[in-house]
């Protein structure tokens, strides 16, 4: 099969520090790559890949400071990807929604993964107007705020099975990883480790977007409190023994969360999963066997002292039926063979000439 991945430029495939969507992006080409397919990935010129790459810019967009507007150098991608478009059976895009227009002629041989929050009020409109598009949530909980959409599956995220190191033993303290922001909430985090008596590591990058949030809220409850230490962003390299030597790792969200990669990144390690019960977390935790899903602060403190009714190995062995990249790039086959239209079967030279003379 033709298939054309379409990622976003703010990160190259695969990051080299933060970028959810990139990651996947790459996860699941290599994969579609592996079983044989003829893959074309559109993304940053430093992206790494076996699939065939075309560059929508020299690097990725946030770790070039001479970029200042992404839109640009987005449309021009794109501008190559409507080139191109007769090159491929599907085109996948993980780009949200700003390729609609384009694709309008030949929307039938898309798919686009849609991978960020979705109850925002502009988005009824667009999704109204574009009933002809069809897109893929992340988990079936993402569906919620937009029934109209013209939804044609739910895949959930995979990783490479051995991707990130299996740890069977832990160390003693609490992990939160990911982003500094309010709808992420690592206060929570900070006061269940407190109340608890547990040393917290915060691996997490702060956007400009939330400064004041750090400055304000944050960065004060760290400085406040021996057990908590920021460590900042890391990188891919770092997670496996940040993920696997934490007890549990804390996912206090305060949103509806369209996924969340680091809940399967942590099972992957066998370290299981505290999560308030928000957005996927239900979908993806297996309450009580990979972690607990908690509805407040108090049930919270209660999973951590709970903790040891949990086995590593079970943890691990859930990621490995639910959660690998192989299982996603079957999944997304599926709905490639669905969108692909019908070409009837040659006629032999033979049976023609027959038919010609009847």
């Amino acid at each position: 099969m033709r298939i054309a991945q379409i990622a976003p430029l703010a990160e190259r495939c695969p990051p080299l520090l933060y970028g959810g969507t990139e990651r996947v992006v790459s996860y699941l080409t290599e994969a579609l790559v592996a079983l044989g397919h003829d893959v074309t990935l559109f993304a940053s010129g430093d992206s790494i890949t076996s699939a065939k790459l075309i560059a929508g810019s020299k690097r990725a967009l946030r770790l070039d400071p001479g970029v200042n507007d992404p839109i640009p150098h987005m449309m021009v991608m794109l501008d190559e990807v409507a080139r191109r478009a007769d090159e491929f059976d599907v085109l996948h895009f993980h780009i949200d929604l700003v390729h609609a227009p384009l694709v309008r002629p030949f929307a039938q041989r898309t798919l686009t993964t849609l991978h960020g929050r979705l109850d925002l009020p502009d988005l009824q409109p667009f999704y109204r107007h574009f009933r002809e598009l069809p897109v893929v949530s992340i988990s079936d909980a993402q569906r919620a705020p937009l029934p109209q959409a013209n939804w044609v599956g739910t895949v959930h995220h995979g990783l490479p099975a051995h991707l990130l190191p299996y740890s069977p033993r832990s160390g003693d303290y609490l992990a939160f990883i990911g982003r500094i922001s309010p709808e992420k909430r690592p206060d929570r985090a900070i006061e269940i480790a407190v109340r608890c008596g547990m040393p917290l590591k915060i691996a997490a990058k702060v956007d400009k977007a939330d400064e004041a949030y750090w400055r304000d809220r944050i960065e004060p409850m760290v400085r406040a409190h021996r057990n908590v230490e920021f460590i900042g962003e890391i990188g891919e390299a770092q997670k496996g023994e940040f993920l696997g030597g934490a007890r549990a790792m804390l996912f206090p969200i305060d949103w509806e969360e369209p996924f969340g990669l680091v809940m399967i990144e942590a099972m992957a390690c066998g370290t299981p999963v505290i999560a308030f019960g928000r957005g996927s977390a239900p979908e993806v935790i297996d309450d009580g066997v990979s972690g607990f899903v908690v509805n407040d602060i108090d049930a919270a403190v209660r999973a951590v002292e709970n903790l040891h009714t949990l086995d590593r190995a079970r943890v691990r062995a859930t990621f490995e039926r639910r959660f690998t990249v192989e299982r996603m790039a079957r999944d997304y086959l599926d709905l490639y063979r669905a969108r692909m239209p019908y070409h009837p079967r040659p006629v032999r030279p033979q049976l023609a000439a027959i038919a010609a003379r009847v």
